[in-house]
């Protein structure tokens, strides 16, 4: 299920467009504290391979490699 939501986060325009915005608040929400998670883990154990990641937050291999992506293009993983 978490797949799922962080697949969609790439296609969020077309979210956008049918999901009820209430519903789009709390994925957000939850977006937000899984990206905060990440960024606390890479402080404290370094670099985090996606296995690693994945295996720590519960997440695919892929959904680990987008919010790794995701947060070293906006520059919060150094």
């Amino acid at each position: 299920m978490c797949q799922r939501l962080v697949n969609r986060v790439a296609q969020s325009r077309q979210l956008m467009a049918v999901a009820d915005p209430e519903l789009l608040v709390l994925f957000e929400d939850w977006l937000d504290e899984l990206e905060n998670e990440v960024v606390s883990l890479a402080r404290e154990y370094g670099t985090l391979s996606p296995a690693d990641l994945a295996h720590k937050l519960g997440l695919s291999e892929r959904g680990a490699t987008f919010l790794l992506s995701k947060l070293s293009s906006e520059g919060k993983l150094l």
